[in-house]
């Protein structure tokens, strides 16, 4: 009987994943391995290889991995601040941080505009105080700081999770035993917070890989990201063949270095051993 109910209470989110997930999918695979005539082809997967396409994809690993590094490098400091801050109601302060995530994705990256832009808020202080203005619009470095201020809470709250799950009795049993503040982050820490800090990574690196929008917008559309190429080829050149093509491409290797990662994070974690 429970079966029965389980499987009727599912079914709503089996269509959803079907019609939604799983045949648009299906399009995309169609295209990809066909042409605009709708003959076989590979020709639209092995397109990554042009110059062109594999520059775009090289620069959108570069800043997903820069991108990915500094949400690890502002995530982790702050999640063990608030562990030794003994603030007794932390969900407040990760409903803080997670705040931001309310306002809508666009009206975010234009805020971002307005801060950076050749005449924007900071370089007008920056023009106040004498100082020279700096040209950060439209360069990756702006879509670097775009990928990290919409990303960062994506990387804070699974480390922070994890950093809040390890004992204090294990970390003060370290220092018992006469073990230094370094010990206690290296040994004891960062191994127990592998996993939060490998989810962290993979909600970073993969919507930073194939982002279009940030790039279009703090970028000027003067860099190219494999993302931009590929919503390009849909909505401007209407190639969806080699659209859909780029976009299985970049699909599997996505898939493979989250796989890569993960296998990587758990071995980490069974080789710690308390």
């Amino acid at each position: 009987m429970n079966r029965k109910r389980t499987r009727f209470l599912s079914t709503p989110y089996i269509l959803w994943i079907v019609g939604f997930t799983v045949i648009p999918l299906l399009f995309v695979f169609a295209k990809a391995f066909t042409d605009q005539s709708g003959t076989f082809t590979f020709g639209n997967v092995t397109a990554i290889f042009d110059s062109v396409h594999r520059k775009a994809l090289l620069l959108s690993v570069e800043l997903a991995f820069i991108s990915s590094l500094i949400c690890i490098l502002i995530s982790y400091p702050a999640a063990l601040i608030i562990k030794a801050s003994g603030v007794s109601n932390k969900k407040t302060i990760m409903f803080i941080m997670i705040l931001p995530m309310w306002m809508n994705f666009i009206l975010r990256i234009l805020a971002i505009q307005m801060l950076i832009s050749s005449n924007g808020i900071i370089n007008h202080f920056l023009t106040v105080l004498g100082i020279s203005p700096m040209s950060i619009i439209n360069t990756p470095v702006a879509i670097v700081i775009g990928m990290v201020y919409d990303y960062l809470p994506y990387m804070l709250l699974p480390v922070l999770n994890c950093v809040l799950a390890i004992p204090e009795d294990i970390i003060e049993a370290s220092k018992d035993l006469g073990a230094n503040r370094f010990h206690v982050l290296t040994k004891i820490l960062l191994p127990l917070s592998l996993s939060g800090i490998g989810s962290g990574i993979t909600m970073v690196f993969v919507p930073s890989m194939t982002e279009f929008v940030i790039a279009n917008i703090l970028g000027g559309g003067k860099i190219q990201l494999l993302g931009n190429i590929i919503e390009q080829e849909f909505s401007v050149s209407m190639n969806w063949n080699l659209g859909s093509g780029l976009s299985v491409t970049l699909m599997i290797f996505v898939l493979l270095t989250t796989v890569i990662f993960g296998r990587t994070t758990s071995e980490s974690d069974r080789g710690f051993v308390i």
